[in-house]
């Protein structure tokens, strides 16, 4: 089996030695390479043809995105940022233009911190191989026509009819963040229906991340918080590092965090906000599985469907990683199947005000 070819972008020397320990730690793959600015990148990737890229975004004469623009057009390969947490804005802009997923550089040199961003930075290099690039490609291409000016906010009119889906509950993982921000930078600014999404994500990142959609949507984004009012035209994203649920309240559907508990395998996890939502708004439910590995999604998705919601998947052909969506499907949990460039559309038939009789 041939090893998996990886280049380290950094201009830390410290960094693209410690990088490269790492990832030859592991058997399966081979460092080829290591450049300490986009120039130097350019070079390496022309020269040694990488299946995977470890890539820096500060760095000096050429900078990451610079680099990304670049390769994006030139020779397409996936994409892992490494990031410090000084970074982590940047990193959805990264993502925008072509990156894959990206994972924190340890804060520290203690040992337990490096083994667990060792473990992590293998496991993602080795999801990140043989993905499609075309598939990331039709996705920045998509968002590229979303950066307009959304429609603006009306915060103080009344929103229109209620729809009759009273929540969206989005299910994501690798490759989620550019699925995210196309769906959300397509709504209308009078979307009537609330919006709660887990995305596998780090703590830390979940705020910036929100706060950055809050900019590019028309809908009012923000990180979850226990407590908040889910309401028509707004989305609440799961804080990495909790796990969000709906509870149906005398005062409406609010939000509420909860630690993971030693066993749990995704944090935040799709499957107990999706089924909490099942509970809470029983046929008046809309999931939606987007790209990412794994069955997270797969029994929310079914509990929605017990309590006579409905489901919506991502394709296989625009999906970054078909596991999740996949898995869903194959357990008959989804009503209708589509490419991430009609899931907007979809969302906002499905969820249309409802017109009041005369």
């Amino acid at each position: 089996m041939n090893k998996v070819r990886a280049l380290v972008v950094d201009d830390s020397a410290y960094n693209r030695a410690a990088i490269s320990k790492m990832l030859e730690s592991d058997g399966g793959i081979e460092v080829v390479g290591t450049a300490n600015d986009g120039i130097e990148a350019i070079a390496k990737t022309l020269r040694f043809k990488p299946d995977v890229i470890t890539l820096d975004l500060e760095m000096p004469n050429m900078d990451g995105f610079t680099f990304l623009r670049w390769l994006m057009k030139e020779q397409p390969v996936p994409v892992l940022v490494l990031s410090s947490r000084s970074d982590r804005r940047s990193v959805f802009r990264a993502m925008e233009l072509g990156a894959v997923d990206f994972l924190s550089k340890p804060e520290t040199r203690i040992s337990k911190s490096i083994k667990v961003v060792r473990e992590e930075l293998v496991k993602k290099v080795h999801t990140l191989v043989n993905l499609e690039m075309s598939k990331i490609a039709s996705t920045v291409e998509i968002l590229s026509k979303k950066r307009e000016a959304p429609a603006v906010r009306k915060e103080d009119e009344a929103l229109p009819e209620r729809s009759p889906v009273q929540v969206v509950v989005i299910a994501s993982s690798t490759g989620g963040p550019p699925a995210i921000q196309a769906i959300l930078t397509s709504r209308p600014a009078e979307f009537c229906s609330s919006i709660v999404i887990a995305q596998h994500m780090p703590s830390g990142f979940t705020r910036s991340f929100a706060e950055r959609l809050n900019k590019l949507s028309p809908l009012i984004v923000s990180e979850a918080a226990t407590g908040d009012s889910l309401q028509p035209g707004e989305a609440l994203i799961a804080p990495g590092g909790f796990h969000l649920t709906v509870k149906k309240t005398r005062q409406g559907l609010v939000a509420e965090l909860t630690p993971p508990g030693p066993s749990d395998k995704y944090v935040p996890s799709a499957d107990k906000l999706m089924q909490s939502v099942a509970d809470a708004c029983g046929s008046s439910a809309l999931g939606v599985v987007l790209t990412g590995m794994g069955k997270d999604g797969v029994e929310g998705a079914i509990a929605i469907k017990r309590k006579k919601g409905h489901c919506l998947a991502e394709s296989e052909t625009s999906a970054v990683i078909f596991g999740m969506p996949q898995e869903a499907i194959r357990a008959g949990a989804v009503d209708s199947v589509l490419p991430l460039s009609e899931m907007a559309g979809e969302l906002t038939r499905r969820c249309r005000p409802e017109k009041a009789e005369a």
